[in-house]
Order: structure tokens, then sequence, then C-alpha cells
């Protein structure tokens, strides 16, 4: 049996009708991973929730290491400056303003 990473084994079981396709499931595994984090209150008293978290965390750190499909972005708007987060055409946008966040109070006039 391979050694895979528990996001692999995830997003493996979430491409179940689309074997082949398991690889572009990964951020919906880690989503998961995501929202299991947070232990209820069964799994709280059941164990040690810091080591729950760092394992939850060592999990999440693992999707870097999978080499995720490329993308086509031809049919999207492309993807931000570093290449990391995919943006539809529907958010990117013809203003390069759109882009810049002032938070109120730290704006300066000139």
């Amino acid at each position: 049996m391979e050694d895979r990473t528990l996001i692999e084994r995830l997003a493996r079981h979430l491409a179940a009708a689309d074997p082949s396709g398991w690889q572009a499931r990964i951020e919906d595994a880690a989503s998961i991973l995501a929202i299991v984090k947070e232990p209820d209150a069964a799994m709280r008293e059941a164990g040690d929730v810091g080591t729950w978290g760092a394992m939850i965390d060592a999990a999440l750190r693992a999707r870097w290491a999978i080499a995720q499909p490329a993308a086509d972005l031809s049919e999207s708007g492309g993807a931000d400056e570093e290449g990391e987060i995919m943006m539809t055409s529907d958010v990117v946008g013809h203003d390069p303003a759109d882009w810049v966040h002032l938070h109120h109070g730290q704006e300066k006039t000139i």
C-alpha cells in the first residue's frame, strides 16, 4: 500500500466518479480538512486539541507538495501576479484600482 498523504486520500475519495481527475479535488479536500480542524465537544473530550490542530495543519501543508493540474487560463480571467490564485473573468475588472484596498483611517490625502 502506498503511503499517500491524508489530503491526497481525501481528494481521491472525492474524485471517485473520475479517478484520473483527483488532483482537481485537492482544494475541496483542503476545505474539508479546514472544517474538521476545529474539533467538536466529543472530540475535545476524547483527546488533545493542540495535537489535533497540529496534525490537521500538517495535512493542510502537504497540499503544496502535490502537483496540481495546470490551469487552462484561456477560459478564465487569468491568475494573480504570482500565478497562485485563479481568477475568473467575472472578478477581473478593467480598473487597475480594483486591486487597491484602502482601510478607512489609513487613506492619505494630498
